[in-house]
């Protein structure tokens, strides 16, 4: 009789075993067969710009285990979905390897990548005149180094966007006109097709607004509307704080901040940012419609520095500080959490590497965390919480910039100049 028990016990606990292991193994072919479609506008999946370079010189690559630990805290912090460059750089394979590895060690680790594919045109960072209307023999190898990591880390890679900002015009050293986006676009569609490329593999272009449609009628050419057409998203790019320089009416506005608190004209000046940033992506979409074409359209960059000794600093347009930001953030998610849109924030670490040689430089300023670790005031909530207990940056524990004291990080917030004020420092 007491073996016949033991018997049921022992299948018993066999099969549940078996359901718990069965569990795991489904959960995981869940994870593994999550497509762009399902990833791309879903809030509990939000995503983040992603470049690990951690000093000034841009040759040092960052470290398989410098990438793992970057990877751990976007994920502690709700991060699902990364955007990166560098496919003719070792840190995006390295990334990708290191995500795969910590995903064999923990079945429970989620990330997925948006691999970037870099565009230019011919002569494009050269002393020769760059030719917008042809291409630099270097993007062929860019898109063939995309594919065959995309093929390889079918799991982990969901997007390939070609090119980056690269047919704004600003981007003079190396914009390329609309029809060289599309003839790569219709490469990996065509890949797609031929079976070649997986099929749920979604193909954007990342670019700004008004390379969209969204601004000038300059870019209303017929290789856009066709690159509108051929692409699975719409991939937007919107910067409020670079126009409080460029474009500042929106930002020097005095009406409706008579009578205001300091702090009540910061948080009136930073909605009127994401205004901003809503009308933008606003007219792309209308120019979108305006062909027949109804497709999602994504953030896939904005971002607000932390520091500017320059055009949005204590001398420019006094946008840049660490309480804005975090207002900013703050405000990008808000709306494209309700929108049903992704937001790839730019952006999670700052890159030293970026903006010359002018420690002040805005570029440098714009991630959540500092190099050594340190979470800007955007973060301090999430310190408080515990959310990145156990976890480090350099060697460093996450603690909080300003030692946590608000009261001192709120002595380098400035009042936005009034229209007055402005012109009159220019002159």
């Amino acid at each position: 009789m007491k073996k016949k028990y033991l018997l049921i016990i022992l299948i018993c606990v066999m099969w549940s075993c078996n359901k718990t292991k069965n569990n795991t193994t489904n959960q995981v072919a869940e994870k593994n067969q999550l497509t762009a479609k399902d990833i791309l506008g879903n809030s509990k999946y939000q995503a983040m710009s992603y470049g690990g370079y951690r000093h000034a010189d841009h040759s040092i690559e960052p470290t398989l285990d410098e990438l793992k630990e970057d990877m751990h805290l976007l994920h502690a912090l709700g991060i699902r979905l990364v955007r990166t460059y560098k496919v003719h750089k070792p840190q995006a394979e390295n990334l990708l390897k290191a995500i795969s590895e910590i995903k064999q060690k923990d079945p429970d680790f989620e990330m997925y990548v948006m691999l970037g594919a870099w565009i230019d045109c011919k002569n494009a960072w050269t002393d020769k005149e760059p030719i917008h209307n042809e291409e630099s023999e270097d993007n062929k190898p860019q898109m063939e180094k995309a594919v065959a990591l995309a093929n390889q880390y079918p799991d982990i890679v969901k997007v390939i966007a070609v090119g980056n900002e690269a047919m704004v015009k600003w981007a003079a050293s190396y914009y390329v006109e609309p029809w060289v986006i599309l003839k790569w676009v219709n490469y990996l569609q065509d890949l797609k097709k031929e079976g070649k490329l997986s099929k749920d593999l979604w193909v954007t272009s990342s670019d700004n607004f008004a390379s969209w449609g969204g601004g000038d009628e300059e870019y209303h050419v017929e290789d856009l509307n066709k690159l509108i057409k051929a692409v699975d998203f719409l991939s937007v790019h919107t910067y409020p704080m670079h126009d409080t320089h460029y474009q500042p009416e929106f930002w020097l506005k005095s009406e409706g901040l008579e009578g205001k608190t300091d702090l009540e004209k910061i948080e009136i000046s930073m909605l009127r940012a994401k205004e901003y940033a809503m009308m933008q992506y606003e007219n792309v979409r209308k120019y979108m419609e305006s062909l027949g074409v109804n497709k999602p359209i994504h953030i896939g960059e904005t971002g607000w520095a932390s520091f500017s000794s320059g055009h949005y600093g204590t001398k420019g347009s006094k946008a840049c500080d660490e309480y804005k930001e975090a207002l900013y953030y703050k405000h990008m998610r808000d709306w494209t959490n309700e929108a049903g849109m992704s937001c790839f924030y730019f952006e999670g670490f700052d890159e030293p590497w970026k903006g010359g040689t002018n420690s002040g430089n805005s570029e440098k300023h714009f991630g959540l965390f500092k190099v050594d670790g340190k979470a800007k005031f955007a973060l301090w909530d999430e310190v408080d919480k515990g959310t990145f207990k156990g976890l480090t940056r350099n060697g460093n524990p996450i603690t909080k910039t300003y030692n946590g004291d608000k009261e001192a990080l709120m002595k380098d917030v400035e009042v936005p100049p009034t229209a007055e004020a402005w012109h009159a420092n220019k002159q």
